[in-house]
């Protein structure tokens, strides 16, 4: 691969998680489990690639308040090499994630700063050295900061990196309309694809998995297509590659950016070693750890140092 990092654009948030102990009735009362957690679905990418031991960096914005001080200092205590844009504007994003008892999340974003990056934002010289560069959907629902996440993955293609992208919700995809999505995704120079179930289908209106990553495959002709299965596992497509890779069970706790973790895991292993069943384990292995856990950035423990091969 190039020199140089894997560049996560996109958005820099709080999460707001939420697990109720009961089913919570209207106007009702209940207790449960609450915590405000560094979250955003690009933040999270590019803070498990530097938890990877991989060069990691992102790209955003946040407010000047103090809850961007804190959000900034967090990602550079991960190792990521932070281009944060301070806007006096717009308070930093907040994220309130509802998780069942089954550990599943429905999310409610609200607009904040992290929707306020422009292409005047983001530097060249950064995206020129760039190995990789990671885009999310999120940065694509809405213009800003629409227009930053198209620039950003154009010029560092242009300049030999590489991209990847993640659909990141079916609801938004649905609400925008897929032939609305479809022309703005057409301006991104996808080299990696990382949709999951829910995504894959409603991009390709097929339901089983083989025809959904081979619509894709069709679609974005020379693109590595890894479909996310949850407990699974994926199904990857790639030129002269087509084969599922099955998971491991575990408990799930919380699925809150496990999503997340599995892209910065392939990206990660692929990237250095261009081995599929390897990216593929990795991630496959992160994203069940994570979601035995509580929260999108956990703290790693013995398995996770297992998992990569840390002590």
């Amino acid at each position: 691969m190039r020199t140089g990092a894997i560049v996560a654009v996109g958005d820099l948030v709080w999460d707001v998680l939420a697990q109720p102990d009961t089913i919570l009735l209207p106007g009702g009362d209940t207790t449960g489990r609450i915590a405000l957690a560094p979250g955003g679905s690009a933040a999270n990418v590019a803070a498990w690639v530097a938890r990877l031991g991989a060069p990691a960096a992102f790209v955003g914005a946040v407010g000047t308040d103090a809850f961007g001080d804190l959000i900034v200092a967090d990602l550079a205590h991960e190792g990521v090499d932070a281009h944060i844009i301070r806007t006096p504007n717009h308070d930093t994003g907040v994220i309130v994630v509802m998780i069942d008892r089954a550990g599943q999340r429905s999310m409610i974003t609200n607009q904040g700063a992290d929707f306020h990056l422009y292409p005047e934002h983001i530097s060249v010289a950064m995206l020129q050295q760039a190995a990789h560069v990671h885009i999310t959907a999120w940065s694509l629902f809405s213009d800003p900061p629409r227009a930053a996440a198209l620039y950003a993955a154009q010029v560092a293609k242009a300049a030999g990196a590489t991209v990847s992208f993640d659909p990141a919700s079916y609801q938004m995809i649905r609400e925008m309309g897929r032939d609305t999505f479809d022309a703005i995704t057409a301006q991104l120079p996808i080299d990696i694809m990382l949709p999951n179930r829910d995504e894959g289908m409603i991009l390709t209106g097929e339901r089983d998995p083989l025809l959904v990553v081979r619509a894709l495959r069709k679609r974005f002709k020379d693109a590595v297509v890894v479909l996310k299965l949850d407990k699974d596992g994926c199904l990857i497509s790639a030129p002269g590659y087509e084969q599922h890779h099955a998971t491991h069970e575990v408990a799930v706790i919380d699925a809150t950016g496990a999503g997340d973790s599995f892209n910065a895991g392939f990206l990660t292993s692929y990237l250095r070693d261009g081995d599929l069943a390897q990216a593929a384990q990795l991630a496959n292995n992160l994203g069940s750890w994570v979601v035995s856990h509580f929260g999108a950035r956990p703290a790693v423990d013995a398995q996770f140092r297992q998992f990569i091969g840390k002590k």
